[in-house]
């Protein structure tokens, strides 16, 4: 028989939206913060181009293909014990690669570190979806502050990473994460309700696991090496085919499991989670591949060093912040999918601009203008996209749920940032020229601009109007009765 565990007498939803935004705070940094420094790390560690690239790639890998696995067990053995396990092994991997003495060293940190966000980013969701349950304007408000950390991460990370390695070395780009995920354990034990207690649910899944892991791994590690190897070269081809391959084992295991799947295949008929997992998708392959696009055009066409170029993505962070700040402010006013739809258009139409650059441009007209308008629409879709992802969930499978937005997220990311690339390279051909070396970044930006418009296209095709739908409703109640019937 399973039984409520005793809450903490201090758990506040504050500390609790305090804690979740200062993981998420931490795994956007951590994304963008190591750019920068590629050129010291290489300097100083002897490092080659294949070496720099894997410091990169070792992330993602472990990243994008453990996130199901990270959302299924903070399901199973609680999110808030799987939050601090995640935030240890994550500060724990950082310190050691801030002492990393050779490229193979930092490459294993640097592996461990996305082992930890594989686990923290589908926990932090789920703690943050269950503090703030469907309905009323602090849910809003909830995700609306996580947005703007998460914006605030991804900027910082460019302005950080830029600050350190320039004045006190590459070092530091690692040791700024432990601070943060001390804090931010400190948080969670003191601030974050104690986990539900619940008899184990049937066997764990080891060949959904190990099929879902390997998939995606395969799959991520297919698509980055596309740097290196054409998309249409045996070695990319023979990769994503062995992905596609272990993915649909996947979902054949997946269909025949009767006791506690890796991933329900039921919760794919929630509209919510569908239709924001395509947009998350979407969304994470245009806004990842603008940053590093137009950090590239500042640094190698209008020719600034990383600390300027850091400083002058500070108003795209900005204007994200606002954006969700303001999207919560008329949470109550206008719909989910009106918000989503209106903020991804306004961001299409910041990424068309910057399809304007020039080689000779400046900061107010190719830089700052665009970025307003895109930020500020980013901000607005972004937190009521992550909260309809988990819309009519039932709350055994949030953190499951939540790993499906994540996986989206990464999985938009890896891919956008190798298609667009493909589409600058093609545009730019063997011109090394400035005025063809902005030409193949402003056509991948005016693609993004094209990615976002879809976004605008799922949001009012595929959501529900208003709230869950009620056959999500029902699958929610459904999967809470299934659990209570367990439970007895």
């Amino acid at each position: 028989m399973s039984t409520e565990a005793t809450v903490r007498g201090d758990a506040s939803p504050r500390v609790t939206l305090a804690a979740v935004s200062l993981v998420q705070l931490l795994v956007s940094l951590d994304l963008s913060v190591v750019n920068v420094a590629l050129p010291g790390i290489g300097e100083d560690l002897a490092a080659g181009p294949v070496e720099l690239s894997w410091f990169i790639h070792a992330y993602a890998l472990t990243f994008g293909g453990l996130l199901l696995l990270g959302g299924k067990a903070a399901d199973r053995y609680g999110h808030r014990r799987v939050l601090l396990a995640g935030l240890a092994l994550f500060g724990i991997a950082s310190l050691a690669g801030g002492f990393a003495l050779t490229s193979g060293h930092l490459i294993a940190a640097r592996a461990v570190q996305g082992v930890g966000a594989a686990a923290l980013q589908p926990a932090s969701l789920a703690v943050l979806s269950a503090t703030f349950p469907p309905g009323g304007p602090a849910r809003a408000r909830a995700f609306g502050v996580w947005s703007a950390m998460n914006a605030l991460g991804a900027a910082l990370g460019v302005l950080v990473g830029g600050v350190l390695t320039e004045y006190v070395g590459w070092r530091w780009v690692m040791f700024v994460n432990v601070p943060v995920a001390v804090v931010a354990l400190v948080l969670t034990r003191t601030g974050v309700a104690a986990d539900r207690q619940r008899s184990a649910r049937g066997r764990i899944d080891v060949a959904g696991a190990v099929l879902a892991t390997a998939g995606m791994t395969l799959l991520v590690y297919g698509v980055v090496n596309t740097d290196r190897q054409s998309w249409a070269s045996p070695h990319t081809l023979l990769c994503l085919v062995a992905a596609a391959g272990l993915l649909a084992g996947f979902v054949a295991v997946e269909h025949r499991a009767t006791t506690d799947p890796l991933l329900r295949l039921g919760l794919l008929r929630n509209r919510s989670v569908v239709g924001a997992n395509l947009g998350n998708l979407l969304i994470g392959a245009s806004i990842t591949s603008a940053f590093y696009l137009m950090s590239l055009y500042i640094q190698d066409v209008l020719g600034h060093g990383p600390a300027v170029t850091g400083v002058m993505f500070l108003p795209f962070a900005l204007g994200i912040i606002a954006g969700s700040l303001l999207a919560a402010s008329i949470d109550q006013t206008f719909s989910r999918r009106a918000l989503i739809a209106s903020g991804a258009a306004m961001t299409a139409a910041g990424f068309a601009w910057f399809g304007f650059i020039s080689p000779d441009g400046g900061f107010a007209a190719d830089v700052l203008g665009p970025s307003i308008v895109a930020s500020v629409g980013f901000g607005i879709c972004l937190g009521p996209i992550v909260s309809t992802g988990t819309v009519g969930v039932a709350s055994h499978e949030v953190g499951t749920a939540s790993s499906l937005l994540s996986s989206a997220r990464q999985l938009g990311a890896t891919l956008g940032l190798a298609a667009l690339g493909t589409v600058a390279h093609v545009v730019t051909g063997a011109d090394t020229s400035p005025a063809a070396v902005t030409a193949g970044y402003a056509a991948a930006m005016t693609t993004a601009a094209g990615l976002l418009i879809a976004v605008a296209v799922i949001a009012w095709a595929v959501l529900p109007r208003e709230g869950p739908d009620p056959a999500t409703s029902r699958q929610a109640r459904d999967g809470h009765h299934g659990e209570a019937h367990e439970q007895k």
